[in-house]
């Protein structure tokens, strides 16, 4: 099983390890991801994004508010956001939970603004970072309509739950995330280390709209078939096979991306294996920022933010 991504591991992982198949170049999206020994991860998921974009934030922030689902794998989200901003200075951030199927979100937007700035009379410069995957979006609506009481407001948000497509049919520069910080695990689609995809997606895909090379999505299963490419000519000819690829993938094999992640190795026993991610062994993120409407670099190259997650409290 090649890229794709899911919140419901729970349910289809069992299914893959009982048949022996890989599940190479999930999202992260779950917990599930980063410890069966049959997931081979490329990114590192949620966990990494709000680390990285705590540490960044934590530096510059007043009051911070976290606006996350009320859900299992929402609970999870807020420890690796606290141990970024501590990391940077800050203490942790106020935890508000929403319904991850609502319409609208003007009740959690105008908490979580209150929290932020201390009020309508407060002067503090806070953040507001959402992480409500698809209903990102709906969120930064309520956000938009909201924050005219409270103008020095900034948002952060992560790859995964906003792409470029989706701060375009915000309204792009004059949408809610201009100016907002973004995390993300790759570089920007500018990058040139996305050429060859450029190019495949030109020659292979040109008619058909629905593979966006700025779609977080199409990025992470062309590195997924980066991984798998590389692991069956590791084969040197030989049968390919679950369970062939799963040995070439498990013996140490070195997958480089071009420069898309820091070269990829898994071992069930990797740094993060303390705090429940044996399987997580991509920890960079990239620093982005919404300017004049576009998703550009907000800092060179990447930031590694294992030592950060290896001090959150997941317990």
């Amino acid at each position: 099983m090649v890229g794709s991504y899911s919140q419901h591991s729970d349910a289809f992982l069992p299914h893959l390890e009982g048949a022996g198949i890989p599940y190479i170049g999930g999202y992260g999206v779950t917990n599930a991801e980063f410890t069966s020994p049959l997931s081979y991860p490329v990114n590192g998921g949620q966990p990494s994004l709000l680390a990285g974009l705590g540490k960044e934030l934590g530096a510059t922030c007043g009051p911070v508010s976290l606006v996350r689902p009320d859900t299992i794998a929402g609970d999870a989200l807020p420890p690796m956001l606290n141990a970024g901003l501590t990391a940077g200075g800050h203490g942790k951030a106020e935890d508000q939970r929403a319904p991850e199927d609502a319409t609208e979100y003007s009740t959690q937007a105008e908490a979580a603004m209150e929290n932020a700035t201390g009020g309508k009379a407060g002067d503090g410069k806070g953040c507001v970072v959402t992480a409500l995957g698809d209903r990102t979006a709906t969120f930064m609506d309520s956000f938009r309509r909201t924050r005219d009481d409270y103008p020095d407001v900034r948002a952060g948000t992560v790859l995964g739950s906003v792409d470029q497509t989706v701060i375009n049919a915000a309204g792009a520069a004059a949408g809610p995330f201009e100016g907002a910080y973004v995390t993300g695990w790759y570089p920007v689609t500018s990058d040139p280390a996305w050429a060859p995809m450029k190019t495949v997606i030109s020659e292979e895909a040109f008619s058909d709209t629905r593979i966006d090379p700025t779609d977080t999505g199409v990025q992470t299963t062309w590195i997924a078939y980066t991984v798998f490419r590389q692991a069956v000519e590791s084969l040197d000819g030989g049968e390919v096979t679950a369970h062939s690829v799963r040995g070439a993938l498990d013996d140490g094999l070195e997958i480089t991306t071009g420069g898309l992640t820091p070269t990829l190795r898994w071992e069930f026993t990797d740094q993060l294996a303390s705090i429940g991610f044996p399987r997580l062994v991509n920890a960079e993120v990239t620093l982005q920022a919404v300017r004049e409407g576009r998703l550009v670099a907000a800092k060179k190259g990447f930031v590694d933010v294992t030592k950060t997650l290896e001090k959150a409290d997941v317990d």
